[in-house]
């Protein structure tokens, strides 16, 4: 466990002490939830000033959102390995993907609901908690899978006659319901995921596998 000092921040270079501040808050949001996390409960965690915490990230919603788009950032990579991964099949990796996703979700619920929910997405008034960093990253993300949406659609793997966009947003909010139900815990719970997963895919690609 790190003690505290007055000299302490000099250990960290720059970008360690963002790593470490996102890393600890990412950890309490998991144990702990929303909640919980203030900069001060994470700079003391850490063993460091408020100062320096603020010096990071300039209130509790810029590091809600930073932890949201290290999130994305996170989940595209692994979806992108899936997707450049030439010993799988297109089938396989379509399956692949649809399980990995509902598992990321699943496994990192509170991370989850905080990259696609409310709290940094819902307008309040004329205002929204999302900044513009996390908006790049988000974005993005979705832009990703309706390129991959209208590649499976020209290989054939799903219904060509659907508009691309409409169809990544469907397949989309399958599992993304898939996951909440689980989240939540109603209707659904861990045992059955790989099962409602194994049923998505075989409805998505029905007749064109």
């Amino acid at each position: 466990m790190m003690t505290k000092s007055k000299n302490i921040t000099s250990s960290y270079h720059h970008g360690n002490l963002q790593n470490s501040l996102l890393n600890t808050a990412t950890a309490m949001i998991a144990e702990q939830g929303i909640e919980a996390l203030s900069l001060r409960k994470l700079a003391e965690k850490i063993g460091v000033s408020r100062t320096a915490a603020y010096h990071h990230f300039k209130d509790k919603n810029d590091l809600l959102c930073a932890i949201a788009a290290q999130g994305f950032v996170s989940w595209q990579a692994q979806a992108e390995e899936i997707f450049n991964n030439t010993e799988l099949t297109d089938q396989e990796k379509y399956r692949t993907f649809v399980h990995y996703y509902v598992r990321f979700a699943t496994e990192n619920a509170a991370i989850y609901k905080l990259m696609f929910g409310s709290t940094l997405w819902k307008k309040a008034g004329d205002k929204q908690n999302s900044s513009q960093k996390l908006k790049d990253v988000a974005y993005p993300s979705f832009q990703y899978q309706v390129e991959m949406t209208l590649f499976w659609q020209q290989k054939g793997l799903l219904p060509q006659s659907q508009k691309t966009v409409r169809l990544a947003q469907v397949s989309w909010a399958t599992l993304h319901g898939i996951a909440q139900l689980v989240i939540d815990g109603i209707y659904a719970d861990a045992s059955q995921i790989d099962e409602m997963c194994q049923c998505a895919v075989e409805l998505f690609l029905s007749h064109h596998s």
